[in-house]
Parts: structure tokens; sequence; C-alpha cells
């Protein structure tokens, strides 16, 4: 798939709308910050459940082909309990971080569309 090339703003506008369709296709009804600062980007609602969520765009250091995603909440984030939903401009899917969790992440947790 192609890359874009964006500069960092638009690189995270671009991650928030994929990651707005994926979570309608996952059956989230969705509710965006109209600002674009703070500890989330979003909330998403299914089934009952609230999720507070912060896109995060997965980038890959010059030592490895591999894109990996910050799993470093703030404090402000934690006291949220915020969830980092992480976007790979590469592949352009979405996973969940793993927050406080070590090791590979389950087949059956790498719901990406």
């Amino acid at each position: 798939m192609k890359h874009i090339n964006l500069n960092i703003k638009r690189k995270g506008d671009f991650a928030e709308y994929y990651a707005v369709t994926w979570l309608w296709d996952n059956g989230y009804e969705v509710f965006q910050n109209s600002g674009c600062t703070g500890p989330i980007d979003m909330i998403a609602l299914k089934d009952g459940c609230t999720t507070l969520v912060d896109v995060k765009t997965m980038t890959k250091d010059t030592k490895s082909p591999v894109y990996r995603g910050k799993i470093s909440r703030t404090e402000k984030q934690k006291q949220l309990n915020v969830t980092f939903l992480l976007f790979n401009p590469a592949t352009r899917k979405l996973r969940w971080a793993r927050h406080g969790k070590k090791g590979r992440i389950p087949n059956e947790e790498k719901t990406i569309k």
C-alpha cells in the first residue's frame, strides 16, 4: 500500500479519520473531541461500555522495519483509563494497545480490519 507523506498534524488527523470508521465498522458510536488538545481524541460507546480513546500513529525507528506504537500514557490518561488505538500508516490498520500487558499480542486481540 502506498505510504502518504504528511506533516505531523495531518498524520494525526489522517489516523483519527481511519479510527472513527474502524470503530463504526466494529459497532461503536463515536464522539470526537472538538479541540486539538486534551487527554483523549474520542469517546467510543458499545454495548453500554464507554471507552476513552487516544489515537496514536505508529512509527518505526531507523534500525527496524517494524512499526511500533507509543504505549506510554500520561498520568492523567492513566487516571481516566484512556486506551490507545494504534494506527499503522503503512498498512492503514488499527489495533488496541495492551496497556500494562507484556508479550506478543494474541491473534484474538488483533481485531484489525
